[in-house]
């Protein structure tokens, strides 16, 4: 058993917790908060949808071990905020219920879209409740209840977050190649803005000139191999991509196929990807900007700056906690630059997808190792 501390409905709350059980589980039987349904256990339903940290999560897959001091909000949570009483005025009056079974997730998902996207038309409402499943109402009342709320303006809310999830650096550099957490530097900016977006960024020093590494970087098939599971169809002279990039999730393997615009700029040595893609199979959708940027680092020497935002929706983004994916990108993004040091110095990398079950529990080991840290801490205190 795990003596699990977690901050619940604004309350300071503990329990005790096999390394096993479920949040869901943990609520509903250890903390008696019976409002999170549970349906289908596979992540797939959307009705055990909570807010962990501030962001969705379907708690029938998220282990409670790895919500150690986390922020959780169940629908018991909600008494004296004005924007869920909005929200469960319009749900009666646009008769956006019927069983009543998914509604609790479906009003956590409805609160996180009307606070962190109080401009979202119809398409992109439908676009976020993608992962909340409803048998009875056809979501023609759920849509429109939404719509509702963010059109006759959304009252600040009264519960907000203790904290958001911070991701540390999730791998040890490898003694060839050294890499830092520090945002890219250059002249190519992102014009457009990713709401609720996630950012991480690494640095790698590559033992080859920074005019050699820029002219690896201008081959975008060569950027492309570099990393695992992206693959191109084609390109055009001016930098319009058409491809696919193909990753699994532990159980879930996703492949978005979608478009980018790769921009560079020689006089700073430093790019920008923009692209979006979506899903079919797990109705997924996504969109990110990559900034690189080269410099020089010493005699023989060049440091490669990468920053990645990416902004995730439907099934997969509420895939346990968004700390996990943010890992999981984050040993993409880590992958990644290490793949452009080997093809700079010419050797060669695999192309296969980022896999399943490794790359889910090498996420889940790092979580696990910072939460052992931050109790061995709190004992030393």
């Amino acid at each position: 058993m795990t003596r699990i501390h977690l901050r619940i409905n604004g309350r300071e709350q503990s329990g005790d917790a096999e390394p096993r059980t479920h949040l869901a589980d943990f609520l509903r039987e250890e903390m008696n908060l019976t409002g999170t349904h549970l349906g289908c256990e596979h992540g797939v339903c959307g009705a055990c949808t909570i807010l962990i940290d501030g962001r969705p999560a379907r708690s029938c897959i998220t282990m409670t071990a790895a919500c150690q001091d986390a922020d959780i909000r169940t629908i018991e949570g909600y008494l004296d905020d004005p924007v869920m009483a909005a929200l469960r005025a319009s749900f009666k009056k646009h008769h956006a219920l019927q069983c009543g079974f998914c509604t609790p997730g479906m009003l956590a998902t409805a609160f996180d879209i009307v606070t962190r996207l109080p401009d979202a038309d119809e398409a992109r409402i439908r676009e976020e409740l993608a992962g909340n499943l409803c048998r009875c109402t056809g979501y023609a009342g759920i849509v429109a209840a939404i719509k509702a709320v963010l059109s006759e303006g959304v009252p600040a809310p009264a519960i907000r977050p203790i904290k958001r999830v911070a991701l540390a650096a999730s791998a040890e550099a490898s003694p060839a190649i050294a890499t830092s957490s520090a945002p890219p530097t250059g002249a190519v900016e992102p014009t457009a803005s990713l709401e609720g977006g996630v950012t991480l960024s690494r640095n790698v020093a590559i033992a080859v000139s920074a005019d050699h590494l820029w002219r690896e970087l201008k081959d975008i098939q060569r950027v492309a191999a570099a990393l695992p599971g992206a693959a191109i169809d084609t390109v055009t002279p001016d930098g319009h991509v058409k491809g696919s990039f193909t990753v699994a999730i532990g159980p879930m393997r996703a492949s978005f196929g979608g478009n980018a615009h790769v921009i560079y700029d020689d006089a700073s040595r430093s790019g920008l990807v923009r692209g979006s893609g979506g899903d079919r199979l797990s109705r997924s959708m996504a969109a990110g900007e990559v900034r690189f940027a080269v410099t020089p680092a010493g005699a023989g020497h060049a440091m490669l700056a990468a920053e990645i935002v990416y902004r995730l929706s439907g099934p997969l983004a509420q895939f346990g906690r968004g700390a996990v994916v943010a890992d999981i990108v984050d040993r993409l993004l880590q992958q990644f630059t290490a793949n452009i040091a080997t093809l700079a110095q010419g050797g060669a990398v695999s192309e296969k997808p980022q896999g399943g079950f490794g790359l889910f529990a090498a996420a889940i080991l790092s979580m696990l190792r910072r939460l052992l840290r931050r109790g061995q801490r709190r004992d030393q205190r």
